[in-house]
């Protein structure tokens, strides 16, 4: 351990070491865009930074560094964020502890459902698509969305509009890659123009490979990628109007593990799973606002799926073999108004959501279907003012109805309100408090464990909406080529949907609560940056801590990144490396309720990319995940637990990736 960690330190220091000789070489150096840190203020033209309040914020420069292949590797440079392993579609996203679909999700303005089962992962795009991701943590803006619980995570796709080079009006890019340990071969392909008002993207991409090995050698069964996708939009805009079609599909097919994301009982067998997202999505903008006309309009359907065949026979004929499905219909419409000191934005907001589960006849009722319908108005408003105070404050009546399996029926009306105010004490640094109470209407939750619940199961009459409180705290410094933030954070969920089979109930879960805070700094020299974060949180069920069981809810205690860019433009190379830090999960807590200890681990990554000088539309990136390969398994994933014979599912060891990517 001693060895592995000064073979850590030893990187890190001649990384930096390479990082300083480059900028001391600089003067020398041809001209290169330099590396600017973006402020870190509460509210900036009208807009908030979701970076002020302890969010995070993924930019398109870091997707090009990071080219990520999986979620994990997405928010690899984030602290705050734990994404659990196994294959693509067993990957589940928590922030704070807190599962993704305790925050508002959306992509392109799309939102996102519910994680169907706890051996399911977050509903997520392929990275591939992705220009940017925000996730705004604690205390969200009312104009989030619906059941905020705990924040919300805006996922945004590339268009035509960010391919196109100044005085381009049609392009295309051809992206390959191969990699070692099981990654295989990815591909894509995109064409993108514009004409006459008119613009087009179509992008496709495929991922094929092995199962990968772990640190130790010890190959995970049903970890092989098979992602396949497509991404169209076509937009046209006429007089000050905007309009946009777009088209999102997905499908990871392969066969996976009956618990893909649990080693269970170190069973090598496995089953075909097909999951699968289609998103259709219609919008409307202006091209020319005014301070009082500044409209947005959306319709979208999406379904999702989850499929795998009736393999389960004998003493447990049930067992995750089932058929979801969930179809969705929605919209919202909504104008900002733009007065002296800031922006107000208002409107409305409806989804109905249908809900199916297809058990094969291995329990009656073989089919569970449920509903849910909801209305939603809100206004949020985000001012800025010139004695250095900065205010963002909303408030949301969301009305909702939801029908169980039985045509039980349940309805209410409940009201959301959020506050953060700011203030610039000296010039650079800013202090904030910020709150909310959100009101999150009935859960559906975990829906697919109605796969195994026969027609005795029922929604507990009492059932109530849920709820969640959030408070944060903390301080921002913007000195021009360093920035830095500390955010102390308290999330309260209350009332949850659980699906609890000894009573036999839909019913409301004991009281949740992530607290603690997270640090993040960042410092430029103009051709490369370093930064790092720190984050801990405490979670907790009714004041005990929550066990590492793959729930909605985990822990996480300790967890640090740090990471380095670097430009040498003299050479037109970027190199630069990604460390990844969770301490250690232990205690009676653990061993009394018979789970082992999580141990800590330590994870470097490294790239290089490089443009040919002749060649500029080309660009070759070299990527090394887990360079000391580490035998881990991430933060938020299954740990031991051997009276159910539960193992970890570990993560990939050495892997090394050669890319390619042209324009043309």
């Amino acid at each position: 351990m001693k060895q592995r960690l000064i073979f850590v330190l030893a990187n890190v220091s001649t990384l930096a070491l390479a990082s300083a000789l480059s900028a001391q070489d600089l003067a020398t150096a041809p001209e290169t865009d330099s590396v600017v840190l973006a402020p870190i203020t509460l509210v900036a033209d009208g807009r908030e930074n979701v970076e002020a309040t302890g969010g995070i914020t993924v930019t398109p420069e870091d997707i090009e560094v990071l080219q990520p292949a999986d979620v994990s590797e997405l928010f690899a440079r984030d602290s705050a964020i734990t994404v659990s392993g196994g294959a693509g579609p067993s990957k589940r996203i928590h922030v704070f502890g807190m599962e993704q679909s305790n925050l508002a999700v959306s992509v392109d303005g799309v939102p996102q459902g519910v994680t169907s089962w706890h051996h399911t992962g977050s509903n997520v795009i392929d990275p591939a698509f992705l220009k940017s991701v925000e996730v705004e943590v604690g205390a969200a803006a009312a104009d989030s969305g619906f059941g905020a619980a705990a924040g919300a995570v805006r996922y945004e796709t590339v268009g035509a509009q960010d391919m196109l080079a100044d005085g381009q009006t049609q392009g295309g890019r051809v992206g390959l890659s191969y990699g070692t340990n099981g990654r295989g071969v990815a591909g894509s392909l995109a064409g993108y123009g514009i004409h006459a008002g008119f613009d087009w993207f179509v992008m496709l991409h495929a991922a094929d490979g092995d199962n990968y090995e772990n640190g130790d050698g010890r190959e995970m069964p049903g970890t092989a990628p098979a992602t396949q996708g497509a991404l169209t939009k076509l937009g046209y805009e006429f007089e000050g109007h905007r309009v946009e079609l777009a088209y999102e599909y997905s499908k990871d097919d392969d066969d996976r593990v009956i618990k893909m994301n649990m080693d269970l009982d170190h069973a090598d067998e496995v089953f075909p799973l097909k999951v699968t997202r289609n998103t259709l999505s219609l919008k409307y903008s202006s091209t020319a606002p005014t301070d009082a006309w500044d409209p947005e309009a959306l319709v979208y359907v999406t379904r999702n799926e989850y499929w795998r065949p009736n393999y389960a026979t004998g003493a447990r004929p049930v067992n995750g073999d089932m058929d979801l499905e969930v179809k969705t219909i929605g919209g919202e419409m909504k104008n900002t108004y733009t007065t002296g000191p800031g922006t107000i934005t208002a409107g409305i907001d409806w989804a109905y959501d249908d809900y199916r589960v297809d058990n094969y006849g291995d329990r009656a009722p073989r089919i569970h279907t449920l509903e849910t319908m909801q209305i939603g108005a809100f206004v949020q408003g985000r001012f800025e003012f010139d004695n250095g105070i900065d205010v963002s404050t909303g408030l949301r009546l969301d009305h909702q109805r939801f029908t169980d399996w039985n045509g039980e029926r349940f309805s209410d009306t409940g009201a959301s309100v959020n506050g953060t105010v700011s203030y610039e004490f000296s010039e650079g640094y800013e202090v904030f408090a910020g709150a909310s109470q959100t009101w999150l209407g009935y859960q559906v939750g975990e829906f697919g464990l109605l796969h195994a619940r026969d027609e005795s199961f029922a929604t507990d009459p009492g059932y109530d909406p849920a709820e969640a409180s959030n408070i944060k705290l903390g301080l921002n410094a913007n000195q021009g080529n360093w920035t830095g933030n500390l955010t102390f954070f308290d999330t309260r969920l209350k009332g949850l949907g659980e699906y609890d089979t000894e009573i036999g109930y839909l019913t409301n879960a004991d009281d949740y609560r992530s607290k603690g805070f997270t640090l993040q700094g960042n410092y430029s020299w103009g051709s490369g940056r370093v930064g790092t974060s720190f984050t801990k949180a405490d979670v907790t069920q009714n004041g005990e801590d929550v066990l590492p069981n793959g729930g909605t809810v985990v822990p996480v205690g300790n967890i640090a990144t740090l990471y380095v860019d670097q430009e040498i433009p003299q050479y037109n190379l970027k190199v630069g490396g990604t460390i990844e830090w969770a301490g250690k999960l232990d205690g009676d807590y653990l061993t009394e309720a018979g789970f082992e200890d999580h141990e800590s681990y330590t994870v470097v990554n490294l790239y290089g990319e490089w443009r040919p000088q002749n060649y500029e539309n080309v660009v070759l990136h070299l990527g090394v995940d887990n360079l000391l390969d580490e035998t881990y398994y991430e933060r938020s994933s299954y740990v031991q637990y051997d009276a159910r014979s539960v193992y970890p599912l570990y993560a990939p060891g050495r892997t090394v990736t050669l890319g390619l990517t042209m324009d043309f």
